[in-house]
């Protein structure tokens, strides 16, 4: 029995010191991201990966896909919001960054394989600076559920700023019984004060107006109403939403009481909604968000027949439920970055929406949402420049909802560069704009690039429009297709709509016969 154990001790001595004697499995690494040309700390996101390909976790770190179902690449990234600290394996990895869409996406190879502790240094180089053309970043539509205070705290803290976004707005909702979980709901002005000094993006409040006739299906649409001095009620109308009530309560209603207030009201989600039509030809919206949290259609469903009537409708965007993309809207300004200073920029139309690509645009000496003034038809310049990190294909020049010209995009370094200069002849009134090819929504075809978060790339500006003589662009057909489709929205309504009397009818339809006789007065006889 002494012999067994005195052979166990020694074994266990033996284990002792060849475990003292062994390198430790991991490298103490200091990970930082830089400017490559300044040497200013940047904040972005990281991922490393093995000599096989294979992805390493960042302990501590979080993941930019936090909060999301599907299995795209955006959970291969990991925030890097400041200089951090983690334990990688010693051996050969590559290390991969970015920040927001102005850098180019850095890939740096390092050898572990001796080193105990080390610092690697990320260096990344900017191809394009918004400061140089006034340019500040948002994004007006963002919900968080299903995380606790505190990690709704350190997402919104850490993510924003590593998107190198400048203005953010986080919106109430309501839905019954599953705005539970809707942590978002839950942060006061105070609140949001706390997170702007915490993360240096400036945050916004906000509130998702609503209706649908069933849970998630087509009503009257969706509106953020965003810097509100007071919750507009109801925040969602109806029984399809709300499981209670009546459908008496036009959007109309909360726009007007929330712009009185001094807010600003964004129609989302794109084609989604009977009433985004008549509030735009009424003059009670301010800009118009595409893509945010889907892509139920695109530009030349949305957009182009409204400024195909003569309407100035400023482009905005968003992410709706998570920051599950890169996408935002740029306004040019050049007053301090506050919410009521940014809003009012983008109320202007001074601005372009992207998840990717970066526009430069121009019309003879109009900028992006202005107005051209000529006193007879005749031709203009027009000079355009698009960069992105990913190849976005091309640039397009679109005059009154038509593609005109597009000139391929080209490496430049490790970005892409598409440059646009031309006359354009000007015979009637019009609008341009300057886009890169519009997603392709259906899984047939050719299919539109994907930038680093598996996200298809979109981007637009802004019209330019152009008036002949104080004329306005009209185009009839398009109108007489707007009032069939309004008078179409109203028969729906009429038949699924569940009101508390006549009058609560008649509240809802007036908005249509309203705005129908509005531009029906513009057409000729």
């Amino acid at each position: 029995m002494r012999r067994t154990a005195l052979l166990t001790a020694v074994l266990m001595i033996a284990v002792l010191v060849v475990g003292a004697n062994r390198a430790p499995e991991t490298c103490r690494v200091t990970l930082r991201l830089i400017d490559a040309e300044s040497g200013e700390a940047l904040a972005g996101v990281v991922q490393v990966r093995d000599a096989d390909g294979r992805h390493i976790e960042l302990p501590g770190l979080l993941s930019r896909g936090q909060g999301l179902d599907d299995e795209l690449s955006i959970h291969d990234w990991s925030v890097l919001p400041q200089a951090t600290s983690v334990d990688l394996p010693r051996a050969k990895l590559t290390f991969e960054a970015f920040s927001g869409l102005e850098t180019e996406r850095l890939t740096q190879t390092v050898d572990l394989s001796n080193s105990t502790e080390t610092e690697v240094r990320l260096p990344l180089t900017r191809f394009f600076r918004r400061e140089h053309a006034d340019l500040v970043s948002g994004n007006t539509h963002l919900h968080i559920m299903k995380l606790s205070r505190q990690e709704c705290d350190r997402y919104l803290t850490d993510i924003p700023r590593s998107d190198d976004l400048d203005v953010l707005f986080l919106s109430y909702l309501e839905r019954a019984d599953a705005d539970r979980d809707y942590i978002s709901n839950g942060y006061s002005r105070e609140d949001l004060a706390k997170l702007t000094a915490a993360s240096g993006v400036v945050f916004g409040n906000g509130e998702e107006h609503r209706h649908n006739f069933t849970g998630f299906g087509q009503g009257y649409g969706h509106v953020m109403l965003l810097n509100i001095r007071e919750l507009i009620q109801p925040v969602s109308i109806g029984p399809g939403i709300m499981k209670t009530g009546s459908d008496g309560i036009p959007l109309t209603r909360g726009i007007q009481q929330a712009r009185r207030d001094g807010a600003t009201a964004i129609w989302c989600h794109n084609v989604f909604g009977h009433e985004a039509d008549p509030n735009w030809l009424l003059g009670r919206l301010d800009a118009m968000n595409i893509y945010d949290g889907g892509a139920r259609a695109g530009f030349k469903e949305r957009f182009y027949p409204l400024l195909n009537v003569g309407l100035k409708v400023p482009f905005s965007t968003g992410t709706d439920w998570f920051l599950y993309d890169l996408s935002r809207v740029y306004v040019q300004m050049q007053k301090q970055t506050t919410v009521d200073n940014w809003l009012d920029a983008l109320s202007s139309g001074r601005s372009f929406i992207t998840n990717s690509a970066l526009f430069r645009f121009r019309v003879d000496t109009a900028e992006i949402g202005d107005t051209l003034k000529l006193e007879k038809p005749g031709s203009v310049t027009v000079s355009g420049q698009v960069e992105g990190r990913i190849d976005f294909q091309r640039a397009e020049l679109v005059h009154n909802g038509e593609v005109i010209a597009a000139v391929d995009a080209r490496p430049v370094g490790n970005h892409f560069l598409a440059e646009l200069n031309l006359r354009v002849p000007i015979n009637q009134p019009s609008w341009l704009a300057l886009r890169i090819p519009s997603p392709n929504l259906s899984d047939e075809g050719p299919q539109t690039p994907l930038n680093e978060f598996g996200r298809k790339l979109y981007g637009h500006t802004s019209p330019i429009y152009v008036e002949i003589a104080g004329r306005k662009s009209l185009d009839v057909r398009v109108a007489r297709a707007l009032l069939e489709k309004m008078k179409t929205a109203r028969a729906e309504i009429s038949t699924n709509g569940v009101f508390d009397d006549a009058q609560a009818k008649a509240r809802v339809l007036d908005v249509y016969d309203e705005a129908r006789e509005l531009l029906s007065n513009r057409l000729p006889e």
